[in-house]
């Protein structure tokens, strides 16, 4: 974010958005193959309309690691049936059983085939080479003191709002919420940090036995808990529904399809993108597993002290293991040099693809939790969930550049 006065605005959707129905049956996929093969490789696409997925991508399992009576295979192939099981599981953990998306009534078709072996040749290690990148591409890592997660305020508060909203779902307490939704903050900025808010913008799904005005006083208690004590929610600007009724809403509403939020997933336009999805693919995948690292260091370098905001940008090419680039930006706001800073932290995790998910351990089943309300912000979790969240460079990076 810049310097002086100005508003700024991020958006999130909710679980139910047809695009996120995607993603978690995508990351769902994923998580089954790397849960009987850590090393399992998958790039996994769904589709979903009124009443019907479609799962389509490649996938490599070694039968010899996870045993040949692996549940993902049959007969020496994709489990088709086992994938439609665990995309029905997906839809219902959503909530959805509407007349024209049901997690029983949908039509599944199951597309996955074998990677490619050109792919694998360039990725797999081998002899002296080491693994190397699943693809080409750039990564960006952002971090920014504005929130306690050290994540843009615009994003935060729009992924907070709409989690509320669900788990009052979820739990009952809201019975005439349905599952697709979105949010829109924005945030009025003074000297670069958010003051308070200009507009909030909150579109939900709901029964037919509530009316707009209705639905109105249900999101109010959510968004005002969510924004900073002493913060008002400006009524002249505090949008609910604003087209009228929403009462048809998630895949059959509007097709959805893996990896169409990627700005939703990351800082919500505060920071550059690289342009690659997350959802549906496994950690040897750079556009996943960099993008992860690259917000690990940048939270880092912020939590530590050393700059107030950071962007990194990490590249990579095809079946090379070590990054062509790194790039390091404190936006003016750094207390050491850039360019020695981007050489400790080169220093303190190999940011080759192995490296990564060997530093972050990411060849786990931890995938599913992360499609909906961003893959960062979030809190640690015991069973190695969300690890490109940790902190634990801090004391390092203090060490190398003499802070207290």
């Amino acid at each position: 974010m810049r310097k002086g006065e100005f508003v700024f605005t991020s958006e999130s959707v909710s679980e139910g958005h047809p695009d996120k129905v995607c993603d978690r049956i995508s990351d769902a996929i994923v998580d089954a193959f790397l849960s009987v093969d850590p090393y399992a490789r998958l790039g996994c696409e769904t589709l979903a309309t009124t009443n019907r997925i479609v799962i389509a991508g490649e996938v490599r399992l070694d039968a010899k690691k996870c045993g040949p009576k692996s549940p993902m295979l049959k007969g020496g192939k994709v489990n088709a049936p086992l994938i439609e099981k665990i995309a029905r599981e997906v839809v219902k953990e959503i909530g959805y059983e509407q007349d024209g998306f049901h997690w029983k009534k949908n039509k599944v078709e199951v597309l996955l085939h074998g990677q490619s072996a050109d792919i694998a040749m360039g990725v797999d290690a081998a002899g002296n080479k080491d693994e190397g990148a699943g693809d080409q591409g750039i990564m960006f890592g952002y971090a920014t003191n504005e929130t306690d997660e050290l994540m843009p305020a615009p994003l935060q508060y729009s992924h907070n709002i709409l989690r509320l909203m669900a788990e009052a779902r979820h739990s009952g307490k809201e019975k005439y919420l349905e599952p697709d939704a979105k949010s829109q903050v924005t945030l009025r900025y003074v000297n670069g940090k958010p003051v308070g808010v200009s507009a909030i913008v909150v579109s939900t799904q709901h029964s037919a036995k509530v009316d707009q005005d209705d639905v109105r006083e249900i999101v109010r208690p959510y968004v005002q808990k969510v924004l900073p004590k002493g913060w008002k929610i400006p009524e002249a600007e505090f949008y609910v529904n604003p087209t009228g009724q929403f009462i048809i809403g998630g895949p059959d509403g509007d097709a959805g399809l893996t990896g169409r939020k990627i700005i939703v997933d990351t800082y919500g336009g505060a920071a550059p993108h690289g342009g690659g999805a997350f959802s549906g693919k496994d950690p040897t995948k750079v556009d996943r597993s960099a993008a992860y690292v690259a917000r690990y260091l940048a939270k880092n370098v912020v939590a530590s002290g050393l700059a107030e905001r950071c962007t990194i940008q990490l590249a990579y090419a095809i079946g090379v293991a070590k990054p062509l680039s790194v790039y390091v930006d404190t936006h003016g706001t750094g207390k050491v040099d850039e360019g020695k800073l981007a050489k400790v932290l080169q220093d303190l995790v190999d940011l080759s693809p192995r490296g990564i998910r060997t530093h972050l351990q990411l060849n786990r089943p931890i995938y599913r939790r992360t499609s909906s309300y961003g893959h960062f912000g979030r809190k640690p979790e015991k069973d190695g969930g969300f690890s490109w969240e940790k902190t634990d460079l801090v004391r390092d990076l203090k060490s190398e550049f003499g802070v207290r």
